[in-house]
């Protein structure tokens, strides 16, 4: 007599038995689908620029946000600089107190030189009376005598005022060079922003106290992002600088966005490859970094994965 509950026990481990095989075909079927088509992979990062304070002092102002765009050039804010136009003014005013002893050249040689306009007024009136013989040669002699000897005082004087007045100009001198000083740290207390691009990160607010080299935001210009790539020890005769790339990246409809990078810069030394990166060789333990420039219009992101194939 044939027993049905066996029957069925045998009959329901062989179909159990047929579906553990379908599902490992369609697993490999599906693995063999999905292997990886591209050839490197990374994330986006950009050209990071940290701006740092010039001068010591409290912010008085600081107008930016995280995420506003800036221009090279623009004034941002200020730093306290009380104290330096003080000190300005101050040695301004020592420069002017100093100045103001230089000998007047033109007033103090004023008696030598009516002293020497008269006796060259003597001279012609002299001469002429030698001619007419109502006057004699000794007394044009005279006259002529005395004109060199003022004309040498003036000259003597002049010099002597030339060398008093230089001197207390040399002396003024070092204070000048400390006014341009602090002009120098005036400006300096001007934040102006050096690059095109976006703030990333504010470090300081208003009414801080802020001193010389200390962070206060970070900038980059994000109208092109690098994507840094990892390529294995295979790859490396397949790219060379400049070469076109397409880059692709999650659309998040399951698709890719493509565009076209520019390889800029290949790493001559190996590395680990890092725990959240694939490569095409996934047996490759040691990887070369490679940096592919990208324009980007706002659809790319600083930390968005992208996928590299070379062309």
């Amino acid at each position: 007599m044939i027993n049905v509950s066996k029957l069925k026990r045998k009959f329901k481990i062989r179909i159990i038995g047929f579906s553990i095989f379908c599902f490992q075909l369609f697993s490999l079927s599906s693995c063999n689908n999905n292997e990886n088509t591209f050839d490197a992979s990374g994330s986006f990062e950009a050209e990071e620029t940290l701006i740092s304070a010039e001068a010591t002092g409290v912010i008085k102002e600081l107008d930016i946000e995280e995420g506003q765009s800036l221009k090279a050039g623009e004034i941002i804010g200020y730093i306290d600089s009380v104290q330096l136009f003080l000190k300005k003014k101050q040695l301004q005013s020592q420069i002017d107190a100093l100045l103001s002893k230089r000998p007047q050249v033109s007033v103090q040689l004023a008696a030598f030189q009516s002293q020497l306009n008269t006796a060259k007024t003597e001279k012609i009136r002299i001469e002429k009376l030698v001619k007419g013989d109502a006057a004699t040669t000794k007394q044009l002699d005279d006259i002529n005598a005395n004109i060199e000897v003022i004309s040498r005082q003036i000259d003597a004087q002049m010099s002597t005022l030339k060398i008093s007045s230089e001197g207390i100009s040399n002396d003024a001198m070092p204070l000048h060079i400390q006014i341009e000083q602090l002009n120098d740290q005036l400006n300096k207390c001007k934040i102006e922003n050096p690059i095109n691009g976006t703030i990333l990160t504010k470090y300081a607010e208003q009414n801080e106290i802020t001193m010389q080299g200390k962070a206060l935001y970070k900038i980059a210009d994000l109208s092109t992002l690098l994507l840094r790539a990892y390529i294995s020890g295979n790859q490396l005769p397949e790219v060379k600088l400049n070469q076109k790339v397409k880059v692709a990246t999650d659309n998040g409809k399951g698709g890719y966005n493509e565009t076209e990078g520019t390889i800029i810069w290949i790493n001559d030394k190996a590395e680990f490859t890092p725990k959240t990166i694939q490569t095409k060789d996934e047996r490759a333990n040691m990887v070369y970094a490679i940096k592919v420039k990208v324009g980007n219009k706002g659809e790319y992101k600083i930390g968005m994965y992208g996928e590299v194939t070379f062309k």
